[in-house]
């Protein structure tokens, strides 16, 4: 997973607004954006279409709205989007095998990468919290995991847009936080 943008702690003044830069932006930027977030391109293409919205919650309701209605191809396309996440500074070579080994485990039962939306967890849990997840949701069938990997994916779509435009601070994100895939 990639590190998220890094915003201003207190924006200029001169500057617009996070939303109201995305409310103007051109189609194509907008989209452009909206697929970092979420790499499904009627996802994106629905939001931008429906554009302004006069409020960040606006938006994320909007993006919730649209995540739920992702077809099961939409939805493999997102996967497919997602990278493997990247694991925080000095974590040890065993907990790294682990990692590896569990993600290759769920990716070999359900053909696509694992995601997790961990904005919520403090970064030196993140690791223990993906791979209690992934064994657990290891024992989940097909269309159960599914299911559980677009709310996974609608969480990390709202963090991520959360954090490019709620105009907030800059922060660093957990593994698989709003940043990046999984």
């Amino acid at each position: 997973m990639t590190r998220g943008p890094t915003l201003p702690a207190h924006p200029l003044p001169s500057l617009p607004k996070p939303l109201d830069a995305f409310n103007t932006a051109a189609a194509g930027e907008a989209r452009a954006l909206l697929l970092h977030c979420l790499h499904s391109p009627r996802w994106s293409d629905r939001l931008t279409a429906h554009r302004p919205y006069p409020d960040l919650d606006a938006l994320l309701a909007a993006a919730d709205e649209a995540a739920y209605d992702l077809s099961p191809a939409d939805l493999s396309q997102a996967l497919a989007g997602e990278s493997l996440p990247e694991l925080p500074e000095g974590i040890y070579s065993a907990a790294h095998m682990a990692w590896s080994a569990a993600h290759a485990a769920y990716e070999a039962r359900f053909g696509h990468a694992f995601v997790i939306y961990l904005g919520d967890v403090p970064p030196d849990e993140g690791l223990d919290r993906i791979l209690e997840a992934i064994r657990s949701r290891l024992a989940n069938d097909p269309e159960e995991e599914r299911v559980t990997a677009a709310e996974e994916l609608r969480r990390l779509a709202r963090g991520r847009l959360r954090l490019l435009l709620s105009g907030t601070a800059a922060r660093t994100t957990s593994p698989n936080a709003p940043a990046s895939g999984k």
